[in-house]
This record gives C-alpha cells, structure tokens and sequence, in this order.
C-alpha cells in the first residue's frame, strides 16, 4: 500500500494502531492536537458514535487540556460530509458581537484604533460563544449516541485530572494576562506565581461539573446561572468591562451554510463559506497554481515556493477587501472563486519574479465597495479530523482567538477574545471596512477546515490547521503535497511552512526550504525566519478492493496524534 502509516506525537514519528496482521485502519480514526482528545474520540467511536458524537467528546477534552487554543467557550466551524447522502454541510459556531456595539467599538475617544494587545484580555473583546449550539445542531442530526454520553470523557479527565504538558506549561510561562485576572491565577499558577510544572496532575472539578449540567441540559449554557456568570464576568472584568448580556446569549443562533467547492485536478475542494475567508482563500490559492502546473514543480525549492507565494498574496490582498460576516456585507463568493476571475489573478503572477505589488482585484457581481484592511487575527486555535465507520467526515476547526482568550474563567472554562478579530479601523479614505465591528456581527476568519472528493465523489481527504492568517497557507500548502506532490499526509504536513507577509518571505526557521534562499533572493524575496508553528491534523481515505483503508497526519510543531482502528 506504499508507505505504512505514520502519526507524530510530541514531535516523535510512532506506527499507528493497526490491526494484528499490520493491516492500516479500515473503520475509523481521529486526528487531533492532544493525546487525551484523540483517546475521546475514538472511545467514543468505538462505542458506536458517529463522527459528529466524537467531534463533541473531542472539542469537551480539548477545552480542559489544550485551553490556550478552543473551547466551550469559543467558536467554531464543522465541515461535514455525510455518508448516506453524500451532502456536504458547513455549520457556523462562530461568535456573534453584543447588539448595543458599533464600528467605534475598538476606537479611542480620539478615534483612534486601541492597540489590539492592550483590548485582547478582559470583557470588552468577548463575543457569545457558539460552540454548544453549534454541536448540538450537528448532532440532532448527525448524532448517534445520546448527546449526555458524550460528555463521559471530559467529565472524568476534568475530576480525576491530566499531566500539564510541556506546550501548555511553556505557554502559560509566556503569559502576561493571565495572572490579572484571579480565577484564571488561581487555577493554572502554583501559589509562588509560577505555572504548574509539566507532569502536574491538573484537576478541574468545576469543569466538571459544568460538563454535567450541559450533559442534561445544553441550553443552560444559554439561559440560566452559566449564562448570567458569563455575563457577570465579562460586565464586571477588572481589564476591559465588556456589555455582553444575557439577551445576546439566549439570541444566538448557530447557522447551517452552503460549502464553497471548486474543482481542483479533478477533485473538489470544500471549504468554510464566510465569516470565515478560509474557504474562498484557499480555493483561490489552488486555482492560480492549478493554471501555473504546480505539480510539474520540485517541493521546497525557490521555484515552487514563489509560486505559492505569489498566489497566496493575491488570495490574501481579495480576503482584505472583500471578505467579512455574509450576512451584514455583500461577499463576492461566486465572483471570487471563478474560473474567469481567477484566470485574470493568474496572469499577475510571473514565474522567477516577485510581484511589485498584489491588489485586490474587482470580481464580477460586485457592486458595493470596501478598502482593504490587515489580517487581525492571531494563531491561537486547533484543528481535528474524524472518519467513522459509516464513512461520515469530520473537518472542526475551533478556536478562542488569542492564547487563553480573554483570559477570564467562568466555571471552569475560559471565554474568547473574537471581538477582536473584526478590524480596529472601521473605515480608510472614506471607504468602509467590510469586516469592521457591528450589532450581532461574526468577526471575519481565516479557520479553514476543508474535506476533498475524488472523481467518484468519494471523501480522500480532511484537514485543517491553526495558525490565525497563516492558516489558509498552511492548509493550502498541505493540499499542493497531498494533491500535486503525491504526498503522504504526514509528509505533506511537515513541509516547512511559509508566507509572504508585511514586505517579506517568511520561512520557517530550521527548515530544507531555507537551501533555497539565494535563489529566492535573486528573485527580489526580502527573507526573515519564524516559527510558523501550524497545528495541521488530517486524514486521508484511500480505497482498494478490500473497501476503504485510513491514513492520519498529525503536525509535530504541537502535541497531536492520530488513531484509528
């Protein structure tokens, strides 16, 4: 079958779980950023559960042991192929902004922008979460399992405590808000103020019991005493007193999109629709290279990277201008992703050469107009994959925006700072900023959980990745290894990583592509190293005439692992 199938666990290649006679996986896998998170999910498929019954015992353990990056008390998107229909389904658990805000949100009295460091912790940047009612969307009807099963694990990680890893010691040591606010303090630092050390046994009986009164009921997280303890900390926060209020809880509502699929060497493309730009991102960057024969490139050479660059920079100049919540702006998505548009980016970009300047284009159908705006967010996400044994799939990219959120707890879990993904500047030379704060509004984001069909319309692939921005390039870059380079999805995860970004080709530091920087110089590329530390996790489906078989990747720059049976 090639290659035997590999997962990376603490950065340490180790032989998946495989059947006795060294046969890969055939039923049913998970792929996610944390060993105990992977162990939910699969126990929960190997009770029966669907994909989506695991997504939820996933993302519950994943807010207790992995709280820098998502959470209950986030947002996030779920891709979802179902197997019986062969449908494919974007649900939306993006957070929404309370309904007294304006554009001015982020805005001194002078009516400046606030510096985004300064306004990230505290109640001011708290959007409602969506998560809960997103999953619980999912799962009336996609689920299998009673939804209070699912909820087993993390009830019993949470009373009975996990280890503190290495990443979530070395990021809470790097943390400056967290110690402002006393819950938070209270719970990950040891009493002389440092962090508990790794191997700490980490117990989380509030959590826990949160998790028990969700199991029953999940719209207490919406309505009752966790919504009003939500509220009262974001009103009351020490730093930064948001107006979130129990009205903009009980209003949420998650909704179910139509995926934005475009056809790629005879494979289609899914991706998140708007208010993520993830979808629309990565499908432009594919089809500017589908045209410019990527596959005929070397991987990790100055060739191939200037393609790649020079396509994402017009992928990421359209996400600035045109990008936002498609319910409050008009969003070119048909225009954005068409083959006569994207034709016309294509011949902006000249093979050996750096483009001068990448603009945003004017897709057909336009009609209203924005000025361009910098990406705002920062890379403090996760991303898991799930196939289960029917052969529904799984692409969840979730999310609290930057490390520990707001860093204010509530009950054991900590609330976002999303508000603070909408762009601070709500207008430019007289345009407005179409991902700019308002009532109601989801901030603009770049989370790009993507699935793939083959020819047949069959899944071959889930993936995903944090990374703020950077994700759209992460996940793009993996899909050129899997799609074009006939990579496995272990290799195609670890291809060093890379962006063009303020002027500048950053590369991941350490890395082969960095054999390349003469070559990429001559071409005009200023270089700067970075850590480009991605979370990719995915899953490839391969079939053959025994049925299907599973192939996971899990990213080594974080603590995941994939597993299946």
């Amino acid at each position: 079958m090639g290659f035997r199938l590999l997962v990376v666990c603490l950065a340490t290649l180790l032989p998946l779980a495989a059947h006795a006679d060294g046969e890969p996986p055939r039923k049913h896998m998970v792929a996610s950023a944390n060993p105990h998170a992977t162990d939910a999910g699969l126990e929960i498929l190997r009770r029966g559960g669907s994909a989506v019954d695991a997504t939820i015992a996933v993302q519950l353990v994943l807010t207790l042991v992995e709280p820098q990056s998502s959470g209950i008390g986030g947002g996030a998107f779920l891709m979802l192929h179902d197997a019986e229909t062969g449908s494919v389904t974007a649900y939306d658990g993006r957070e929404t902004a309370p309904s007294d805000i304006d554009h001015t949100l982020f805005l001194t009295h002078e009516g400046a922008p606030e510096v985004k460091g300064d306004v990230m912790p505290g109640g001011r940047s708290v959007g409602v979460p969506g998560v809960i009612r997103m999953l619980k969307l999912a799962h009336d009807s996609h689920g299998k399992l009673p939804w209070s099963d699912l909820f087993e694990p993390a009830i019993r990680l949470a009373t009975d405590g996990f280890q503190v890893s290495p990443r979530l010691n070395m990021l809470l040591g790097r943390d400056k808000h967290l110690k402002k606010f006393d819950t938070s303090a209270a719970h990950y630092f040891a009493d002389e103020g440092e962090p508990h050390p790794v191997g700490h046994v980490l117990k989380n009986p509030e959590f826990a019991e949160t998790l028990t009164i969700l199991a029953e009921n999940p719209e207490a997280f919406y309505q009752g005493p966790i919504a009003e303890d939500i509220i009262a900390a974001v009103q009351t926060a020490p730093v930064n007193p948001g107006t979130l209020s129990l009205e903009d809880m009980a209003a949420y509502q998650p909704k179910v999109r139509e995926a934005v699929c475009a056809t790629y060497r005879e494979k289609r493309i899914c991706g998140m629709p708007p208010p993520s730009s993830g979808g629309v991102a990565v499908i432009q960057i594919l089809k500017i290279l589908e045209g410019l024969d990527m596959a005929a490139q070397t991987p990790n050479t100055a060739e191939s990277a200037n393609l790649f660059a020079e396509a994402a920079r017009l992928a990421y100049a359209d996400r600035a201008k045109w990008l936002a919540d498609s319910d409050v702006v008009d969003v070119p998505v048909m225009g954005l992703t068409s083959d006569a548009y994207l034709e016309e980016r294509r011949a902006l970009v000249s093979p050996g050469q750096i483009m001068a300047d990448a603009p945003a284009g004017i897709p057909p159908g336009v009609e209203a107009r924005y000025t361009p705006a910098d990406p705002a967010e920062v890379p403090a996400t996760t991303h898991y994959s799930i196939v289960d044994q029917w052969g529904n799939v799984v692409a969840m990219t979730s999310s609290v925006e930057n490390a520990f959120g707001s860093r204010l707890m509530v009950r054991g879990f900590l609330l976002n700072n999303q508000l603070t993904d909408f762009t601070f500047a709500p207008e430019e030379d007289g345009l407005p900023v179409a991902n700019r704060p308002g009532p109601g509004k989801r901030p603009l984001s770049s989370m790009s959980p993507t699935l793939v069909f083959d020819e047949q319309g069959r899944p071959i692939i889930t993936v995903g990745s944090p990374g703020g921005p950077l994700i759209i390039s992460f996940v793009a870059k993996t899909l050129i290894g899997l799609l074009d380079w006939n990579m496995s999805m272990q290799q195609a995860i670890e291809l060093p990583n890379y962006i063009y970004f303020g002027n500048s080709l950053i590369i991941e530091r350490d890395t082969v592509l960095w054999q390349a920087q003469p070559a990429l110089e001559a071409m005009g590329y200023a270089l700067r190293p970075a850590g480009l530390t991605s979370g990719l996790h995915g899953i490839v489906i391969h079939y053959d005439d025994e049925g299907r078989w599973l192939e996971g990747g899990a990213d080594p720059r974080r603590e995941g692992v994939a597993k299946g049976d």
